[in-house]
């Protein structure tokens, strides 16, 4: 995925409601900029931290900024929850995710479960449909522990519970976790922040769910989904300690 145009670097004052982020670019212009995250953004959004933007000469939208990448730990992350759904339908695209490779159609939010919407629902002939729901993490506390979520997920364990119904019926079902970071190489669920979703997880998993892992390169250019980082149901311990 590259960024129809380059980024604009700044510095974070404050992120807050959420949704909005302030920030002061390098020319000294101060902006309110959209946060497009819902999450806790925990370790991200310390004010000071150097950040990246967008810029939408969109005339109908609020906001011109759009808040992309903030430099933490010594590299880029992507905070934007909406790119993983691009990422992975680039590299859908490309095949350059084997495990789901060779479906011929890709279709986007299709309706199924309760009154949800997968992220993707992959067919090809002869082959069970796959059932595939993607979630953005960037959380990484200690080690090169990548973990999700940053806060209570209670909407990502609801699509674990339609994923498993998935599979019950027959079709092949899996949920896709894009770390949009480069310092990350084992992934876990956040038992301490949300032991419902770990646990969900787990039960997913042993429901025929598949759990992926794929990390990124990012860069103010464009970001690719590039590399396979193993899942472990148990949180690992700091290697450095």
């Amino acid at each position: 995925m590259d960024f129809p145009a380059p980024l604009a670097r700044g510095r974070l004052v404050q992120r807050y409601k959420r949704f909005l982020a302030d920030v002061v670019l390098d020319d000294g212009t101060a902006l309110t900029a959209h946060c497009p995250n819902p999450g806790a953004m925990l370790g991200l959004n310390a004010p000071g931290l150097t950040c990246w933007l967008s810029r939408s000469d969109d005339p109908k939208r609020k906001l011109a900024y759009t808040l992309e990448l903030v430099e933490a730990d010594g590299g880029l992350v992507g905070i934007n929850t909406m790119h993983p759904n691009r990422l992975v339908a680039e590299a859908l695209a490309a095949d350059a995710i084997p495990e789901l490779a060779g479906y011929d159609v890709h279709r986007r939010e299709v309706r199924y479960g309760l009154n949800s919407r997968v992220d993707f629902l992959l067919t090809a002939p002869g082959r069970p449909q796959a059932w595939l729901e993607v979630k953005n993490c960037h959380l990484r506390r200690e080690g090169t522990l990548a973990e999700f979520p940053d806060c209570v997920a209670a909407r990502s364990l609801k699509h674990l519970r339609e994923l498993e119904a998935m599979v019950a019926g027959g079709d092949r079902a899996v949920v896709l976790f894009v770390v949009q970071r480069t310092d990350c190489d084992a992934f876990a669920a956040c038992h301490d922040l949300d032991p419902a979703f770990a646990g969900g997880l787990d039960r997913a998993a042993d429901a025929g769910v598949e759990v992926l892992v794929y990390g990124c390169n990012l860069s103010v250019h464009d970001v690719r989904i590039t590399r396979r980082i193993p899942w472990s149901r148990e949180r690992q311990e700091d290697p450095a300690k």
